[in-house]
């Protein structure tokens, strides 16, 4: 099975996420999905962390990345003002080892892998980022016996559809008003059976051409 190589420039690394990473992936979660974040307190992250039907990855720079971001330029460092504001869960004094840029979590139900969020940091996103934690959350989800992938997106996130679809999602039912923020309906789309020869051949020439479109991006999954 083709892995996302470790290379040596690269700038971001998809892991499995520890309980340090909390913070940021709070930060990012609150970012990405504001109403539904209010739900969440920082211990319920811990508890899926400890949870073995759970799991959880975390899209990371680099150390070599991370030492130009802490030589930042004038924009950079506008930035990063604000994200250490007294209102960001992130403070001066626990500022992070790595830099978490994207998320995303699954669920273990019999034998299906239930993908509950993907996401990245606004400034990080059409990067390829998180196409490659969809692309890791399957072959997890691979390599821990799952036959089925699902998810729910909003019906009207068109651009992550079009990314579900082209990995082989496919709508198979509504859930009315599941978004508690809007009301919003939401799409429940599954894969077929991941462990059949079609999905498999599409998936690893997907795989392959997102890796040398995106060199940057290398993985530490095992």
């Amino acid at each position: 099975m083709l892995k996302f190589p470790l290379m040596q420039n690269s700038k971001y690394i998809i892991r499995p996420m520890i309980g340090e990473d909390i913070p940021q992936v709070a930060e990012i979660d609150r970012e990405a999905f504001p109403g539904e974040w209010m739900l969440r307190s920082l211990s319920s992250y811990q508890r899926e962390l400890d949870n073995p039907l759970a799991r959880y990855l975390a899209a990371c720079t680099t150390k070599e990345m991370l030492a130009k971001l802490n030589q930042p330029t004038v924009p950079q460092l506008r930035f990063f003002r604000g994200l250490f504001h007294s209102n960001s869960i992130l403070t001066r004094e626990n500022r992070p080892l790595e830099y978490i840029v994207g998320f995303a979590s699954l669920w273990l139900m019999a034998n299906d892998a239930h993908v509950t969020s993907i996401a990245v940091r606004s400034e990080y996103r059409g990067m390829g980022i998180g196409e490659a934690l969809l692309i890791s959350g399957i072959e997890l989800a691979i390599g821990l016996n799952a036959d089925v992938v699902t998810l729910e997106v909003r019906a009207s996130n068109q651009v992550a559809q079009i990314l579900y679809r082209k990995y082989g999602f496919h709508v198979v039912g509504k859930r009315l008003r599941y978004y508690s923020d809007n009301g919003e309906d939401a799409l429940l789309m599954n894969t077929d059976s991941v462990t059949s020869a079609s999905f498999q051949s599409c998936f690893q020439r997907l795989k392959k051409d997102h890796v040398q479109r995106h060199k940057e991006i290398s993985s530490q999954l095992v």
